[in-house]
């Protein structure tokens, strides 16, 4: 995998350009053509490793089946990023690796825009993984590994926290002492390149109501909602950290910090062992005590005793904080036009779709039953004041074009 030594700022038709987007335990990559313009918004190559540092990781590429792969014990990470490397020089066939664009969770409050890496962004990068223990410590270990192995390649940092930077202040600011605000102690947002491309595509398919009141659910291991108008956030529901906001798939969401000193304080937890409990075996895992994904949870319900109760406590906590924090969003934006689900859940699961426009009747929302089983681009009611809509999120393309744009000079 090598790149040009004058890295050309333009790519030529057919330089291609790597996305990674790292996790604790996967990386997943996408293989863009660079030279098309506009750039097209499928890879040309793209999957995933998943299962890293666990007893079976394993290999997939869209269109071909997974397989396990052996990776080094001590350096899984390492190894997996060498089988991905592997796989885009095969590809190559004489054409030029352009870039590579990473998905950074957190870029704090000076990072609002894409970054070109080197060693000093990396190392102010660092200071930030306290704020998203569960990606941006990979994150910068591909950053790093690919840094010392090939340091003509361009590489470039996507941030999840920078569409967010249209939230006014009020939206920012945590109820602590003032000076806390200017050490950089404020709600920050994540999910942002997901909701920036909801930002491209939504008005493409639903036109004029995409500029008005929208919420955008995005729901996958991790959840946020945002409240977008005129396709800018000015609200969301993740803060500081990616903590905040909804119950997720192993994540607490919002949670009184009462809770938190008294897990520490009474029950003698280390900031270690609450740090993990909030980050790892919270959420629908914790209450359900049997999975982090509601498509595993939805069959339990119907079970007896323990199993069956857990699961749809779970899910119904999991259901009432999306509804509680869609009711505040809808205040903040004086009402809504569109709702849109993404993300692996949100794209996926009919029935939790269902359960939270129920409890959203208030506001009139109504569904499409077919439709919505159908995951239909619209899923809501002809007579539904409100437009419902299920979109496909395409991370990667969003990177891939950010990347694009700031080795051109667009800013």
């Amino acid at each position: 995998m090598t790149a040009s030594a004058t890295a050309d700022r333009y790519p030529s038709r057919g330089d291609l350009l790597l996305v990674l987007n790292c996790g604790s335990s996967s990386i997943k990559f996408a293989l863009f053509d660079a030279g098309q313009t506009p750039l097209p918004r499928a890879p040309v190559w793209n999957g995933k490793v998943q299962g890293i540092g666990g007893d079976a990781p394993s290999y997939g590429e869209t269109g071909r089946e997974t397989e396990q792969v052996a990776l080094d014990a001590d350096q899984p990470y390492h190894a997996a990023l060498t089988r991905i490397r592997d796989g885009v020089a095969a590809r190559l066939g004489g054409r030029r690796l352009h870039a590579v664009a990473h998905r950074v969770v957190h870029g704090g409050g000076r990072y609002e825009a894409p970054v070109r890496m080197d060693a000093a962004v990396l190392a102010d990068l660092k200071g930030y993984v306290p704020l998203a223990p569960l990606h941006q410590p990979f994150a910068l270990e591909a950053i790093e590994m690919l840094l010392e192995a090939e340091p003509a390649l361009p590489q470039v940092a996507c941030f999840d926290t920078a569409f967010h930077h249209t939230l006014p202040q009020v939206e920012r600011m945590l109820p602590l002492p003032y000076d806390a605000w200017t050490r950089g102690l404020r709600r920050y947002g994540f999910h942002g390149l997901s909701y920036a491309y909801m930002a491209e595509v939504l008005p493409e398919r639903h036109g004029a109501v995409a500029r008005g009141r929208c919420i955008v659910a995005h729901l996958g291991s991790g959840a946020s909602l945002c409240a977008m108008q005129d396709l800018e956030s000015i609200a969301t529901t993740m803060g500081f950290s990616a903590l905040d906001g909804l119950m997720m798939g192993t994540r607490t969401g919002a949670l009184d910090p009462g809770a938190v000193l008294y897990l520490m304080e009474i029950e003698k937890l280390s900031l270690a062992d609450v740090g993990h409990l909030l980050y790892h075996r919270s959420g629908l895992l914790g209450v359900s005590g049997r999975s982090s994904e509601p498509r595993v949870l939805l069959p339990l319900e119907a079970e007896a005793g323990e199993t069956g109760e857990r699961a749809r406590i779970a899910l119904a906590l999991y259901v009432r904080r999306i509804v509680r924090e869609i009711g505040a969003l809808v205040a903040v934006l004086g009402g809504l036009d569109l709702l849109v689900f993404t993300a692996g859940i949100g794209e996926h699961s009919a029935e939790i779709r269902a359960r939270v426009c129920a409890g959203l009747g208030f506001l009139g929302v109504a569904l499409d039953a077919d439709a919505n089983t159908a995951d239909a681009a619209v899923i809501s009611a002809p007579a539904s004041p409100v437009l419902v809509g299920v979109e496909p999120t395409n991370e990667e393309w969003i990177a891939a074009r950010q990347t694009l744009a700031l080795l051109a000079g667009a800013h």
